[in-house]
């Protein structure tokens, strides 16, 4: 009986003290981190990978043998946003089959799949890409300089390239990213 008040005490003092800890994360969970997401609460939100990975056609293991990711060249956006910027009068009309978005225009992290994927359509050469009908394209909304991933697009892009290469075989030689990408 006489430990009933101490206990009451410590009881008391570990509620207090992880709520305010649980107050404080809250604050920083939407401040950026370089090494990382501060919580995981924001980036659970962001939805599994498998699901974005799904398709409307069925596809073999064969129909993809590499990947490839690139910057946007643009400082925000979603797939909509994007077509219309290169002019296309449908986001169905997009060369990529993945977008991964930062914060402007989408939720920082988000992946977005296209028509191309959905369909299992190939990306079409021309510009500035002249890859395989086999190559999956995987666009990441930024700049090589200046505004390069934020630490979320790294992460998903990377769990999303882990994906994609467990499912369809691809070696990680055949795994093309930007010139200054981190890992």
């Amino acid at each position: 009986m006489s430990n009933q008040p101490r206990a009451a005490k410590i009881l008391l003092s570990l509620v207090v003290s992880m709520t305010a800890g649980a107050a404080v994360l809250m604050v920083l969970d939407n401040k950026s981190i370089s090494a990382g997401a501060f919580s995981l609460a924001s980036y659970s939100s962001l939805g599994p990978i498998s699901s974005v990975v799904t398709s409307r056609q069925a596809v073999t293991a064969e129909r993809w043998d590499r990947i490839e990711v690139y910057y946007s060249n643009t400082n925000g956006g979603n797939v909509d946003q994007l077509a219309s910027l290169s002019g296309l009068t449908s986001s169905d009309d997009v060369n990529f089959h993945f977008l991964v978005c930062n914060s402007l225009g989408a939720l920082d992290g988000q992946i977005e799949s296209t028509e191309k994927w959905r369909n299992q359509w190939s990306a079409l050469q021309g510009g500035t890409w002249y890859g395989t009908s086999k190559t999956v394209r995987i666009c990441v909304i930024g700049r090589e300089k200046g505004a390069p991933a934020s630490d979320y697009q790294l992460t998903r892009t990377a769990e999303l390239t882990e994906v994609l290469s467990r499912k369809f075989n691809i070696q990680h030689s055949k795994i093309v990213y930007p010139k200054h990408w981190r890992f």
